[in-house]
């Protein structure tokens, strides 16, 4: 049965994925889908790196400040979301292009992982925040470690949720989560789909996301996160773990002075990029383009990515193709 297409664009933070997306919408006739797990808050633009309006050069943009800094937004909700966009963009007779940097969310959507939980049991849940409150995020990490290396490795130990999901998990069924998340990933994707990862030269890189920050701050990093304070929004909250809205916000609160903010953020946002370049290192069916092989030439980047999908991406109504 034929699949309906999907393409992927993603990379580290930084090298340039939003320019890049733009030419490559406009070239196929689609809209995008943002897997950004923070473009989705509104009142959230600076930090994130928001794509400006004016920048989408009339390309329909999703998942792009659709939800408030208090609500929760998780894998699920993006799998859900972006599903319901996908729906609308196919029936518009366009293409889907899921451009981010957030790789579990691309890989849950690419290969349609299963995300049904077991029932919840309440009290566990409850034992682990209380274990949390009174020993710390550190504490409650190293039991997830003791059980699930894997998921210990990929969740960060300020992520109380996630590691208390993958306990709650693990104590459900026996099986750590990332064991289930490995064997969901290893499904045949329903889509057609052509997965790019750009990238660029490492140090470039890292000097790119230093003069990102710099270029942040005089924008109003500092004034837009104590807005986002005044209105009472506080580091407990998803939105304000993200990369900048911690630190920024740890220094408005007297935690630490504006340079030692500035340093952690390009610090902590270097070894982000590190890491997500670590994760679609081990993704499938990924198609590299090097920025430096290209010449950092934004119409050979395009070139190139057209070429890997002739003859099968093209313009034409999918709106009628079913599912696989």
């Amino acid at each position: 049965m034929k699949k309906r297409p999907l393409i992927i664009l993603t990379g580290p933070t930084a090298v340039g994925k939003t320019k890049a997306s733009i030419g490559l919408a406009r070239a196929v006739g689609g809209e995008i889908i943002s897997a950004d797990s923070m473009q989705v808050y509104r009142e959230m633009n600076i930090g994130s790196a928001k794509i400006r309006p004016e920048e989408m050069e009339g390309v329909v943009h999703h998942l792009i400040d659709v939800l408030r800094p208090d609500e929760e937004f998780h894998v699920v909700r993006f799998q859900q979301m972006a599903k319901e966009a996908m729906e609308k963009i196919y029936a518009n007779g366009h293409i889907p292009i899921v451009v981010g940097g957030t790789g579990f969310y691309i890989q849950a959507l690419l290969y349609d992982i299963d995300f049904t939980e077991h029932d919840s049991d309440d009290s566990y849940r409850s034992e682990l925040a209380d274990f949390a409150g009174k020993y710390g995020a550190r504490a409650l990490h190293e039991r997830l470690r003791a059980v699930d290396p894997g998921s210990a490795e990929a969740i960060h130990f300020h992520n109380v949720k996630r590691v208390i999901r993958a306990l709650e998990f693990y104590h459900q069924s026996g099986t750590p989560i990332s064991e289930h998340n490995e064997t969901e990933r290893r499904k045949e994707s329903p889509y057609e789909s052509f997965y790019f990862v750009l990238n660029d030269d490492r140090a470039r890189l890292y000097e790119r996301i230093n003069r990102r920050v710099d270029q942040m701050l005089a924008e109003g990093l500092e004034e837009e996160v104590l807005a986002l304070k005044n209105k009472g929004y506080t580091k407990d909250m998803v939105s304000m773990q993200g990369l900048g809205y911690k630190e920024m916000l740890d220094y408005l609160e007297g935690g630490c002075t504006l340079a030692e903010a500035v340093y952690r953020i390009k610090r902590d946002t270097r070894h982000f990029a590190k890491r997500q370049i670590t994760w679609f290192k081990r993704e499938r069916d990924v198609i590299w383009i090097d920025k430096q092989a290209c010449g950092y030439d934004e119409e050979q980047i395009l070139s190139t990515m057209l070429t890997y999908m002739e003859g099968v991406i093209c313009y034409r109504d999918y709106s009628e193709v079913p599912n696989f």
